[in-house]
Formats: structure tokens, C-alpha cells, sequence
């Protein structure tokens, strides 16, 4: 059985760490401080880290890992990571032995050139793709690919369990609730997310079937996300893809 522990790092960044006894990989290291207290804490060893982009608050920490413990790292094949040794895209594989667990590696470029998510066991690992009732910024990527990527993670099971990067699901609510405010899903989602944070707790994480139904940017072929695209641009967006743009230069100014 493998264990998910969310270790803060910078504002509100997660690194993840999936552990296995005494065995544990870590995606997205941007700091390597929080992994290291947690490896000596625990008297764990590191077997593997996983990246799916190359923003340094992802990777910035894995240089110094790599010297305290000699694993593969596991990256997009096409984004420039000097650290990875295992490189990585959609339909490879990533067999973790000591963890007793194996990932698929899907492409979800949008948020950057070539962003790769990590999906296996019921889990994702999706870094800045999607977002707990978000998506990333489309900083290297088209409108088309991040709506090709979201659409590639709705269609895992329901019971997935996602985790992303970062800690942005309140002010995400709170977007979602200007583009969507008599989505009953979603008005109890804020109450108990907010809960959450009040206690100091993570709001992750989510799963495929809350956010399909709860996340504009999963909803875009939803009539009333549509027509809020409407009203924020003056006309009649069309297609699912240009109501999903829409709603991300919508969120960009808010």
C-alpha cells in the first residue's frame, strides 16, 4: 500500500512523497530541505523522483537530492531538466520496485511545452495541469493542448485521486463561483474546502469526479459555463475550446 505525505514547501508549493515502508519517491522537489527532514525523520530511503515540468519550484531541489542519494529521476523528455536521468513521455512507464507501484506517463502539454503527469494506482500526479477546481497558466502552450490535456485527465475514473502542485484551491472556488454561482456542487465544496484550510489542512487531495464536477475549466461544454464565457467576452464564444480560453484569460485578470 502506498502512502501520500504532502511536504510544504515555498508559499504554497507540494512536493509529494509516496512511501512504501522504508522506501519513498518524491515528485516535484523544488526545495530539497523538506525532503530531507522528512527522509532523516522518518529514517526513510529514497528510491525515486518523479518531475513533470521544468519550473524550478518543481525541480529546483533535485541536484542536491541527487547527492545525498544516487536514484533515477524521471522527467519530460522534451523540456530542458539537466537533472533527469530517466527521460520520460506519454505511453512510457515507470516501474517504482522498492515502492511496488508503476506509473503511466501521459503527455498534458498547455501550462508548458511538454508537462507530463504521472497516473497510476488511483493516483495522479498532474503537477500544474490541473489544479483543484484550476488549471495552470498557458505559459509555452496553445488553448487547444491545454483543453486536449484536461480532457485526457476527465477521462480517468472518477475515484481518482489528484494531486497537484500547489495550494490555490480557495481563490480557484472563488473563480469558479463567478463563472458558475448556482452550482450546488460546487457552493459545498467551498464551505468544506474553506474548513479545511481553517484548520491548516490541505485541500488535497481532490478526485476526477469532484472536479468534473465543480472545475469551469472541465465544464467548458457545460450551458451555463458557456454562457458565462459569453458574457465575459460580449459574444457568443462557440466552441468547447474557445469557451475554455475565455475562461482562462478570464481568471489571468481576475
Amino acid at each position: 500500500m502506498i502512502d501520500v505525505i504532502p511536504l510544504q514547501a515555498f508559499n504554497d508549493n507540494y512536493i509529494w512523497a509516496l512511501r512504501a515502508g522504508r522506501h519513498a519517491a518524491v515528485v516535484d522537489p523544488g526545495d530539497a530541505a523538506p525532503v530531507l527532514d522528512y527522509l532523516a525523520r522518518e529514517d526513510v530511503a529514497l528510491a525515486a523522483i518523479l518531475a513533470t515540468h521544468h519550473h524550478p519550484d518543481h525541480v529546483g531541489g533535485i541536484g542536491e537530492l541527487r547527492q545525498a542519494f544516487d536514484v533515477p529521476v524521471y522527467g519530460p523528455r522534451a523540456e530542458p531538466i539537466p537533472t533527469v536521468t530517466h527521460p520520460v513521455s506519454g505511453g512510457d512507464r515507470v516501474a517504482l520496485a522498492p515502492l511496488g507501484v508503476a506509473f503511466d506517463v501521459l503527455d498534458i502539454p498547455g501550462h508548458t511545452r511538454a508537462h507530463v503527469a504521472y497516473y497510476g494506482a488511483k493516483l495522479l500526479f498532474c503537477g500544474d495541469t490541473l489544479f483543484a477546481c484550476g488549471c495552470g497558466r498557458l505559459f509555452e502552450g496553445t488553448p487547444e493542448q491545454m483543453h486536449a490535456s484536461l480532457a485526457k485527465l476527465a477521462a480517468l475514473p472518477d475515484d481518482t485521486l489528484v494531486y497537484c502542485g500547489h495550494e490555490y484551491t480557495l481563490a480557484n472556488i472563488a473563480f469558479a463561483r463567478q463563472v458558475e454561482p448556482d452550482n450546488a456542487a460546487l457552493a459545498a465544496r467551498a464551505r468544506a474546502d474553506a474548513a479545511l484550510r481553517e484548520k491548516g489542512l490541505p485541500t488535497l487531495p481532490s478526485t476526477i469526479g469532484r472536479e468534473k464536477a465543480t472545475n469551469p475549466f472541465l465544464r467548458a461544454a457545460e450551458p451555463a459555463v458557456a454562457a458565462a464565457a459569453d458574457r465575459y467576452l460580449g459574444r457568443r464564444a462557440g466552441s468547447p475550446v474557445a469557451v475554455f480560453a475565455a475562461l482562462r484569460e478570464w481568471k489571468n485578470r481576475a
